[in-house]
């Protein structure tokens, strides 16, 4: 901390409990916060380039590896683009099983952030190791044994847990016996009990005053909670599909970040992410689970991005209760059919745990990639996270400085950014003067 006068500056030289290397820079002078920049500079990683030249049927791995957290998504978007391209319908049986294995990411990602990284700030820690010390062992035990079923399921169905490799594109390369998905609903159930008391746990944290006016979007369909399919609805605006995605939406350069800004070309900012997607999709939710979200004081909107954490348990709670249903009624698919090459192109998108990804890709004869292009939801939150900071750091000036950087981090990872997806640190800055 330094200061001279009226100019105090707050620099922090790490975060932890986010995914990837940035910085935060707040500047305030007076009573008007007058700049807030969430920066990135980590170097790109050019998987849109290095997807070119290789076989459409690769997309699905090597997407994969751009996150550890949730390699599904990228790999169910990436089958979906290819599908579209190349004018494949996959069999029902197979797209339930993609959804089983989806529920499997959302448990394994959303218990990570909630237990690990989340949980510490409403607790007033300065991590998850700290609250597991200090009278939370319990709190720290459930998201483990929660993440381990997400785990166990994205195992099973997907080869390991980490990058699955049973995915391709039309389907899966080996489709499993009835029997042996019945070997995970013991842990899923487990961590089904363990979830209905965590929705309430999160119900009852302590939530800052805050209310976002910011347009949502998310996946939606017909008949059940968007995770692997959907036509992308808005608060704003009319559904669309995945081809209409770079016509309506807009990716430009900001010379702060690395990263991409992604905004409506008409309507400005959006956020994707389990609030918006909550909030666009809470009437397909089973009774049960809006019963339990009412309990633990959540309307069928969520505008306070601190309750993001209850979201996403209620979201768990979710996903548990659908694998085990998606166990009870499985059928093996049968295989993917082949891949005709042609000149083609198409695009497709799911719900990672963070929100709506999304892939087009651009085949030439010969069926490899000619042109790539990815989307993933951090890009899109990041200007609408700048819009959150800005007026929250106006609304809590009163605050000391250090209780405001407390705040801002805090505020910063309700979105659960996944800068790089791979943890590093945020650098945050507050420069005061009157």
């Amino acid at each position: 901390m330094s200061g001279d006068g009226g100019e105090r500056t707050i620099s922090v030289g790490e975060l932890a409990r986010v995914e990837g290397e940035g910085a935060l820079h707040v500047r305030i002078r007076g009573e008007r916060v007058e700049d807030v920049r969430l920066e990135i500079f980590e170097p790109p990683r050019f998987f849109e380039a290095l997807l070119r030249g290789r076989p459409a049927a690769d997309a699905p791995d090597i997407t994969s590896r751009i996150c550890g957290i949730c390699p599904i998504a990228y790999q169910v978007s990436a089958c979906a683009a290819v599908e579209d391209a190349l004018g494949i319908e996959i069999d029902e049986r197979a797209r339930a099983l993609r959804r089983l294995i989806y529920c499997g990411e959302w448990l394994e990602s959303h218990s990570l952030h909630v237990f690990m990284l989340h949980a510490p700030d409403f607790l007033g820690y300065e991590g998850a190791i700290e609250m597991a010390r200090d009278g939370h062992e319990q709190l720290f035990q459930r998201g483990l044994l929660i993440k381990r079923a997400g785990n166990e399921l994205m195992a099973l169905v997907g080869g390991r847990s980490v990058h699955p490799v049973n995915l391709r594109v039309g389907g899966f390369h080996r489709s499993l016996r009835a029997e042996e998905l019945r070997g995970v609903t013991e842990t899923l159930r487990r961590a089904r009990d363990e979830l209905v008391e965590a929705v309430a746990w999160a119900g009852g944290l302590p939530f800052p005053d805050r209310v976002l006016q910011t347009e949502y979007a998310s996946l939606r369909t017909e008949d059940d909670y968007p995770m692997e399919r959907g036509e992308l609805y808005s608060s704003a605006g009319d559904p669309i599909g995945p081809d209409r995605f770079e016509d309506d939406y807009l990716e430009s350069h900001v010379s702060h970040s690395t990263a991409l800004h992604s905004r409506h070309r008409e309507r400005g900012n959006y956020i994707v992410g389990p609030i918006a997607r909550y909030s666009l999709n809470f009437d397909l939710l089973p009774a049960p689970i809006a019963d339990a979200a009412r309990s633990a004081g959540l309307g069928p909107i969520c505008r306070n991005p601190f309750q993001s954490i209850v979201v996403r348990c209620v979201e768990m709670l979710y996903a548990a209760d659908e694998a085990l249903r998606l166990i009870d009624a499985y059928e093996p698919p049968p295989p993917a059919p082949p891949l005709e090459p042609r000149v083609a192109a198409g695009s497709g998108w799911s719900e990672a745990p963070r929100g709506m990804l999304w892939h087009r890709y651009e085949l030439d004869a010969d069926g490899r990639i000619s042109k790539a292009r990815i989307v993933p939801p951090t890009s899109q939150n990041q200007a609408a996270i700048e819009d959150d900071l800005s007026g929250l750091v106006q609304a809590s000036l009163d605050l000391p400085d250090d209780d405001l950087q407390w705040r801002c981090e805090q505020a910063v990872r309700n979105y659960d950014p996944c800068i790089s997806c791979s943890t590093h640190f945020l650098r945050m800055e507050i420069d005061r003067r009157d």
